[in-house]
């Protein structure tokens, strides 16, 4: 919005420019002059181009790299469940959790419910046959972790990686227990910085991406998804953002 008012204001202010030189400059000097203009004209028409396609490019530049990274940050999230599935918690660190992928099984369980004879009722009522309905689960099989989750793919061995951030710039990845003493939750939150996924680009176009504050964007500094504070396992972007797999 503020380049469309600044286009609207060099129009405004070159018509006004011209009126000025047909009305008050005399006619000897008014073609030196016009000169002059257009080259001003052109040179500014030029900046001001230049500045609208290099937010334009970077709008198109973050889109994609913010989609890779949330791929990758999704894939994270559900690892982390089916480790938290298995053993009660979440992983604190990649090689635990890769681990896990490469070693793990589920529990393919099949759940019944049965009726009994209440033992402990019976012998109180004095012999009178009192039944109960319990649950009876079964373990029929195992399935692999990586099976499940990854199929042949094995981008979980890079998914701790950054797309598009310099060589080594790894999602943080942070686990814990939240709550107080009688009942503690389990979190996690892993995390990806603007300023690392748009390291290449322009500086000014990096810090206002930033501050962005809007419903279609992604209003924060960083890329992240879990939390530290609460119990949550989704991300910060809007649904526009959200992969196809998982729409």
């Amino acid at each position: 919005m503020m380049i469309i008012i600044g286009v609207i204001a060099v129009i405004a202010l070159t018509i006004l420019i011209v009126w000025a030189i047909d009305k008050f400059i005399p006619n000897k000097l008014k073609a030196p002059i016009s000169i002059l203009l257009w080259i001003g004209i052109f040179a500014l028409g030029y900046l001001t181009f230049n500045s609208v396609y290099d937010e334009i490019k970077f709008h198109n530049i973050k889109k994609e790299r913010y989609a890779a990274v949330i791929e990758n940050l999704v894939d994270i999230r559900d690892s982390q469940l089916a480790y938290k599935e298995v053993n009660g918690k979440f992983a604190d660190n990649y090689n635990d959790l890769i681990k896990f992928i490469e070693t793990g099984k589920f529990a393919i369980i099949e759940r019944r419910d049965t009726t009994v004879l209440d033992v402990q009722k019976t012998r109180a009522y004095g012999g009178i046959r009192y039944t109960k309905e319990i649950t009876i689960t079964d373990t029929l099989d195992f399935v692999s972790v990586r099976d499940s989750l990854f199929n042949k793919s094995t981008r979980y061995k890079s998914m701790m990686n950054i797309p598009f951030a310099k060589e080594g710039t790894t999602f943080a990845l942070k686990a814990g227990l939240i709550g107080d003493e009688e009942k503690k939750l389990p979190v996690f939150e892993a995390k990806a910085m603007k300023r690392d996924i748009l390291h290449d680009q322009n500086l000014d176009l990096v810090k206002k991406e930033e501050r962005a504050f809007s419903v279609e964007e992604i209003n924060d500094d960083a890329i992240k998804i879990g939390s530290m504070e609460e119990v949550k396992t989704n991300g910060n972007w809007p649904k526009v953002y959200d992969p196809i797999k998982n729409q």
